[in-house]
């Protein structure tokens, strides 16, 4: 909670504010407390006036959004903290799947073709003609913004790879058609609803309330922590987007923004180098932007060392050492702590209560204290979920219902090249036959019954007055009128402009991660 300007973890130990954005880990095996951890500390930031976003993984963090209940378990929690209040919190709920809250949607474009192979599984063959699909796009102002815009350009891609292929390298059709085959399982998985528009604005996500509290963010993962790739890669879109659009606010009082990573596992199951470097920097450049992020997983082991060693602020609950290998995690754990004379780190690591931890924060130096063992200080809002009729009501008040609620599908790579495809088609069906071969002569007709020479009339194809398209809008000196096909391809060009200058506007360069080669 929010105690005289800081945040109380536990015990007599507070986080600073101003080093909140050091960032932080959350580790404890299953059942000892890490969820409660989590909620005082959405609940802190939200008191300070910082926004959060989170994930609930198990569908209990809801409760955020409700007043909470006092017991002896609280009682006993709290006691000597005078300013300790029951009390709800300004939540929005998010859906990648639009069942349990707004609906999360990002364009295929935003996203990259770098987090997009890491979502399909490919191989780096596979990401390499991708990579050329992304480009070919890029280069010929065609938006892929959902599924079928991709699946589209494959095609394209393929069907005129003898025009790429001097330009961008060998264009396998067996790894394209990999890759028509992994759309198919991800389409699936939901990504018709999550990949399309209206796409996510961040800065949706950066708001306080009348009152001047941070709106918690609670994106329900229940059942996208099935789709764990799905998952992974949105987290690192949203990081790597919130670095490029966040300006530099150096050492402020506080963050601007606190962002959770739960099942922090996910992220790194897998991971290659150049991924973990681009994270790794990241990590240790976007607290310049006021971000904080804290990692949350059972032990310090699940995060890469290039990670950990950037997470100064440390709560680490219960870890149970049944096997060599827990008792490996447990060392790992203990050497992260700046050792206490009065206790054993790693004894007391194994024998932690529930709601019980160890912290060490970071002091106004910036150096990690001494770490120390705490009860950790009750949330004050409700424990445990809401129920479906509640969350419905908060959904439906939300101000973004009316922005993101409904899908939208605009022009983009499928439907102009589905026009293309068309007017070739119409083209060809327009073009006359030749004329018949004389069966017989014709009689000379006498010179003077020759009719004069006329002026040559301008040629058409498929209904395109050649005259008009290379003179300027005449033929032959006279004004011709479009036709319904030239004015249908004008619209498509207008329309393609205007979808192509709203993804510019927004400012999403596909993150980082999209720039990769």
């Amino acid at each position: 909670m929010f105690v005289e300007d800081k945040v109380l973890i536990g015990g007599d130990v507070y986080l600073l504010p101003k080093m909140a954005n050091r960032h932080g880990l959350i580790a404890g095996a299953t059942g000892t407390g890490k969820t409660i951890t989590l909620k005082t500390l959405a609940e802190s930031f939200s008191d300070m006036g910082v926004p959060v976003f989170l994930a609930d993984m198990k569908g209990d963090i809801s409760g955020l959004a409700k007043i909470g209940e006092m017991n002896d378990n609280v009682a006993k929690r709290v006691e000597g903290i005078d300013s300790f209040k029951l009390k709800s919190y300004p939540v929005e709920f998010w859906d990648l799947f639009g069942e349990k809250g707004l609906p999360v949607r990002v364009t295929l474009s935003e996203m990259g073709p770098v987090l997009l192979s890491k979502i399909l599984n490919l191989t780096e063959a596979q990401s390499g003609v991708l990579n050329i699909v992304f480009r070919v796009a890029d280069e010929e102002s065609l938006l892929i913004i959902d599924i079928k815009d991709l699946k589209s350009m494959i095609n394209h891609v393929v069907e005129n790879k003898d025009v790429y292929e001097p330009k961008y390298g060998a264009i396998a059709a067996k790894s394209a058609n990999t890759i028509l085959r992994n759309l198919i399982t991800l389409e699936d998985q939901g990504g018709n609803d999550f990949f399309g528009e209206p796409a996510l604005e961040l800065n949706d996500f950066i708001k306080v309330d009348e009152s001047g509290c941070g709106v918690i963010n609670i994106l329900d993962a229940q059942k996208l922590s099935l789709s764990p790739e799905i998952y992974s890669s949105f987290l690192l879109w949203m990081l790597s987007s919130l670095y490029e659009q966040l300006p530099e606010v150096g050492d402020a009082d506080k963050p601007k923004f606190v962002f959770f990573f739960d099942e922090a596992h996910l992220i790194f199951d897998g991971m290659g180098a150049e991924f973990l470097k681009k994270i790794e920097q990241i990590t240790r450049l976007i607290r310049s932007k006021g971000v904080g992020l804290y990692f949350i997983s059972q032990s310090p082991a699940d995060i890469p060392d290039e990670i950990l060693g950037q997470l100064g602020n440390r709560i680490q609950h219960a870890l149970r050492a049944y096997t060599p290998k827990d008792q490996k995690a447990v060392k790992v754990a203990a050497e992260t702590f700046r050792a206490n004379p009065d206790f054993d780190t790693a004894d007391v690591i194994s024998n932690l209560g529930i709601g019980e931890a160890l912290v060490s924060v970071l002091d106004e130096q910036g150096v990690p204290g001494i770490v120390q063992q705490v009860n950790i200080v009750a949330p004050q809002s409700y424990i445990g979920p809401i129920d479906d009729a509640m969350r419905t009501d908060l959904i439906n008040l939300s101000e973004f219902k009316d922005k993101y609620l409904e899908a939208v599908d605009n022009e983009s790579a499928y439907e102009i090249l589905a026009n293309k495809i068309n007017q070739n088609a119409n083209i060809e069906s327009e073009v006359p036959p030749a004329p018949p071969q004389a069966q017989e002569p014709q009689a000379e007709v006498p010179q003077a019954q020759q009719a004069p020479e006329s002026q040559p009339e301008s040629l058409s194809l498929g209904g395109f007055d050649l005259g008009t398209i290379l003179g300027g809008g005449q033929a032959a000196g006279k004004k011709t009128k479009k036709t319904a096909q030239q004015k249908a391809i004008e619209k498509a060009a207008t329309t393609a402009a205007n979808t192509m200058a709203r993804e510019v506007t927004k400012g999403i360069m596909r993150g980082l991660f999209g720039q990769m080669k």
